[in-house]
C-alpha cells in the first residue's frame, strides 16, 4: 500500500519583488503528524515564485521520505494550483522553468493539487515568515528539534516515521484528507469533547427517474420531485418538525434536492444553504440511461467503472475518487461553519454513502454496498478530536 502524504507549501515577498522566502510541511494523510518541515529566505523575489520555490522544496521533502508515495498539494496561490494542475497556461517566462522543475519531482499519476484558503495554510505559512525573519537577520533559517524527531539535511525538519496504518485501513488516494478537526484519537477517550456536530443526511424524494433505476446526477436533466416525491418531502418534514432536533438546513444546488429541502424549510421555519460539493456525480453520456442500457452500450467502460472508483463514466463524468474529494471538501467547510450544531444535508446517494465510508475508515468499494431509498435519513456526529461517528443509516419509519 503506497503512503499518502500531504504537502502545504507557500512562499512570500515583503515588497513584490522584495525579501522573500518560502516554507512547507510534509504531513502523514491518515493522521495529519508532521513528517517534515523546510523553509527558506531566498533573497529578492516575487511572492509567485517564493510559492513555486515552497512547493519544489515541499515535493523534495515528500519524495526523500517516501518516493513511491501518493502526494496531495494544497496552498493557497490560486496561480499555482491552477497552472500545476494544468488548467491554466503558464504565460510568464520566470514561471515555467520553476513549474518544469517541479513537474520533474514526482510522476504526474502520484499527484494531486488542491486550492484552500489562506487561513487553512497557516503552517506552511509561519514556515515561509519565519525563513524570511531570519534572512532579515542574516541567519539562515534553522529547524527546530521536534520530540523524537529527526534533523534531516538542507534546512529540512523531519519527525520519525509514522505508525504504519491500521489493518483494512482505505487505499484510495480520495482518502488522502487530513482529519477534518486533528488527528483522531483511536478508541474511548473519556475527555469531553463537547457537542458535536451532527449532519442527518437526506436523500431527495423520488423524480420520475427513480423507480425506473435511471442513472441521474449532475450531469442530465436535473428533474424535479415526483407526485411520490412531493409526499415524501412533506411526510420527512412532518417527521423532522416532530423530532425538533434540525438546526440549519444545507441542500445540494440540484432541483430534486432543492424542492425537497424547501418542503423541510417551510415545516420548520428555516432558511436553506446551497452547497456546490454536494451535488451528486456527473455520469456522463450514461445520465438517464438504465443499468442494463450502459452495459449494453459502454459494457467495457462500465466494467472499468465497477473495478475502480478511480475510472470516470464515459463522456466525461466524474470518478467516484474526484466526487470524493469534494464531498470532502464541503464536509470539512460545513464541520467547521456549524460546529456543535445539528444540520440536514439534502444531497444524494453518492456523496451520503461518500460521507458514511469516510466516517467509517471504510474502502472505496463500499459504496457498492450500502442501501439508500429515496427520502431516507442517515446521520453522522463529528467530534473535536477529529472522530466521526455513524448514528443512522437509510431510516425510512417516517413513510411508512
Amino acid at each position: 500500500m503506497a503512503r499518502r502524504f500531504v504537502v502545504e507549501a507557500d512562499g512570500g515577498s515583503r515588497g513584490n519583488p522584495g525579501p522573500a522566502g518560502y516554507g512547507a510541511v510534509v504531513l502523514d494523510a491518515e493522521t495529519g503528524e508532521p513528517l517534515a518541515e523546510v523553509a527558506e529566505y531566498i533573497g529578492t523575489a516575487t511572492n509567485n515564485v517564493a510559492e513555486y520555490k515552497g512547493l519544489i522544496a515541499g515535493l523534495r521533502a515528500a519524495k526523500a521520505l517516501d518516493p513511491e508515495a501518493e502526494v496531495r498539494v494544497r496552498m493557497d496561490s490560486k496561480l499555482v494550483i491552477e497552472q500545476m494542475s494544468g488548467r491554466w497556461k503558464i504565460k510568464h517566462p520566470d514561471m515555467r522553468p520553476l513549474a518544469a522543475e517541479a513537474k520533474a519531482i514526482m510522476p504526474p499519476g502520484q499527484l494531486t493539487y488542491e486550492w484552500i484558503p489562506r487561513e487553512k495554510n497557516k503552517h506552511a505559512d509561519r514556515l515561509a515568515n519565519e525563513a524570511m525573519d531570519a534572512g532579515k537577520r542574516g541567519e539562515q533559517w534553522q529547524p527546530k528539534e521536534p520530540p523524537g524527531g529527526t534533523r534531516a539535511a538542507g534546512g529540512t525538519r523531519a519527525a520519525g516515521a509514522p505508525e504504519a496504518a491500521a489493518p483494512g485501513a482505505p487505499a484510495d488516494d480520495a482518502l488522502a484528507e487530513p482529519a477534518a478537526t486533528g488527528a483522531p484519537a483511536v478508541g474511548w477517550g473519556s475527555a469531553d469533547l463537547g457537542t458535536p456536530a451532527t449532519f442527518v443526511l437526506l436523500r431527495h424524494g423520488e423524480t420520475p427517474l427513480t423507480p425506473e433505476k435511471r442513472f441521474s446526477g449532475s450531469g442530465g436533466t436535473d428533474p424535479g420531485l415526483s407526485d411520490v416525491g412531493r409526499h415524501q418531502a412533506e411526510r420527512v418534514a412532518a417527521a423532522l418538525a416532530a423530532r425538533g432536533t434540525i438546526q440549519a438546513i444545507v441542500t445540494s444546488p440540484l432541483r430534486r434536492c432543492r424542492e425537497t429541502a424547501d418542503a423541510v424549510a417551510r415545516r420548520l421555519g428555516l432558511d436553506v444553504r446551497v452547497e456546490e460539493g454536494l451535488r451528486e456525480t456527473d455520469f456522463g453520456a450514461w445520465e438517464g440511461l438504465t443499468f442494463a442500457e450502459v452495459k449494453e452500450r459502454h459494457p467495457e467502460d462500465l466494467e472499468a467503472w465497477l473495478a475502480s472508483t478511480k475510472v470516470a463514466p464515459t463522456g466525461g463524468g466524474e470518478s467516484f475518487a474526484t466526487v470524493t474529494r469534494r464531498v470532502a471538501a464541503s464536509r470539512d467547510k460545513l464541520i467547521a461553519r456549524y460546529t456543535g450544531r445539528t444540520v440536514l444535508l439534502v444531497t444524494h446517494v453518492t456523496p451520503i454513502k461518500t460521507l458514511v465510508r469516510l466516517a467509517l475508515g471504510a474502502p472505496p468499494e463500499t459504496l457498492f454496498r450500502m442501501e439508500l431509498s429515496a427520502a431516507s435519513l442517515s446521520a453522522v456526529a463529528y467530534y473535536a478530536d477529529g472522530n466521526a461517528s455513524l448514528r443512522l443509516l437509510n431510516e425510512t419509519a417516517h413513510l411508512r
